[in-house]
């Protein structure tokens, strides 16, 4: 990859500062801070990977907060954390199709299970194998679902 996740937040922030989106510029500041106190925290750079974690926790979060809104029947707010929503996805990887989480699924799943491993245990391995195959590129909460209907008895 030549160019970083950092890099190109930076850049879209130049970006939104001069076409004066004052929503997604707000956004990205959060995003660039949240970005910025971790490597305070760790005192070094991230990694694009730990990066991607932290947006995909971002992500996480705007989902449950959308959730939460409209289950209160705060529209208006729901509709800014949509918006939020939509502009920390353009930093994350190119979802996998079905097919292919279905694919990584069942090849985890025929692992853990060839590994004579059952129960809770067999979850936990076959949820670490998927993330580690796919972290970015699909919800985990509905992957969680997935493995969970397919290792029940």
């Amino acid at each position: 990859m030549s160019r970083s996740l950092k890099q190109d937040l930076a850049d879209n922030i130049k970006t939104a500062m001069k076409a004066k989106e004052s929503a997604r510029l707000g956004t990205l500041r959060f995003l660039q801070a949240a970005v910025k106190q971790k490597e305070v925290d760790e005192r070094r750079e991230l990694t694009d990977a730990e990066i991607l974690a932290i947006i995909e926790k971002q992500v996480k979060q705007r989902r449950e907060s959308i959730a939460a809104f409209e289950k209160a029947g705060r529209t208006e707010t729901a509709a800014q954390e949509q918006a939020e929503l939509a502009v920390l996805q353009e930093f994350l990887p190119k979802q996998a199709a079905p097919e292919e989480v279905n694919a990584v699924i069942e090849k985890a799943i025929a692992e853990v299970t060839s590994q004579g491993i059952e129960g809770p245990a067999a979850m936990g391995k076959v949820m670490g194998m998927v993330k580690s195959e796919l972290a970015g590129r699909a919800e985990m909460g509905a992957i969680s679902a997935q493995v969970k209907q397919k290792l029940a008895p």
